[in-house]
């Protein structure tokens, strides 16, 4: 069932719908859905989007020989990408730095903000390894300078230090800086400015599109009881509520 139909359905009904709230069967909405055409190569380019926003390479490249979807950036700089943002999840903060850098020098000169919370997440790393006058040097020499110019560098500068004065992280206000969701949120912050040099978007489409049809349900549960998909996996209708 194409999420497309139902989108499309529903801001047509929700228009159309008088005040009085409406029942629709089953039957009926699945026929008011055959109605509306759409694409296959506007389905295909949504799939083809989100191979390549999330980085799938391999599945990308399957994709476009079977179903002749083009991408619209070279696949080849997928795979530099994606090492990147492994390589912020693993820890290895300053081989993500070069890569970067190897793929655009623009992307870190032009955006401090990424370069800082980079920096920040390999001062994570040397105090997760236990490595403090090693920490302590680096936060001194390649943060504090920053955190001057920019007080919320500062301020996060500050929480990040504060990992220091406890034996015990279990016990710190902010030990979740020193959680693998830290990582990943560092690591999807460089994932995106890379899209974004490249000129696609940082995020895929169909997520929004998701979100689309659950904001549009809502605004029709208000005026019409009629089949709605709860389970986003599956796009199963679910017989209305009466």
């Amino acid at each position: 069932m194409s999420i497309f139909w139902v989108v499309r359905q529903l801001a047509y009904i929700q228009e159309s719908m008088a005040t009085s709230k409406k029942v629709i069967t089953k039957e009926e909405w699945e026929r008011k859905l055959n109605d509306v055409k759409i694409r296959k190569e506007d389905m295909n380019k949504l799939v083809m989007n989100f191979l390549v926003t999330e980085g799938y390479v391999d599945a990308a490249e399957k994709f476009r020989s079977e179903s002749g979807t083009e991408p619209d950036i070279d696949l080849a700089t997928i795979t530099d990408r994606m090492a990147v943002k492994k390589a912020v999840q693993c820890g290895n903060v300053e081989d993500a730095i070069e890569k970067v850098n190897d793929l655009n020098p623009e992307i870190l000169d032009t955006n401090p903000q990424l370069f800082f919370h980079l920096q920040q997440q390999r001062l994570i790393e040397l105090i997760r390894n236990g490595k403090i006058e090693e920490a302590l040097e680096f936060a001194q020499e390649e943060l504090a300078p920053r955190g001057e110019e920019n007080q919320s560098f500062l301020e996060e500068l500050e929480r990040t230090v504060a990992l220091l004065a406890f034996e015990d992280v279990s016990n710190c206000p902010v030990g979740e800086l020193l959680d693998i969701s830290q990582r990943l949120k560092t690591a999807s912050e460089v994932n995106a400015a890379i899209l974004t040099s490249q000129s696609h978007e940082k995020d895929p489409k169909l997520p929004s599109l998701l979100k689309m049809l659950i904001w549009a349900q809502n605004q029709l549960d208000e005026k019409a009881s009629y089949p709605r998909i709860n389970d986003l996996s599956s796009a199963k209708l679910e017989d209305p509520a009466i």
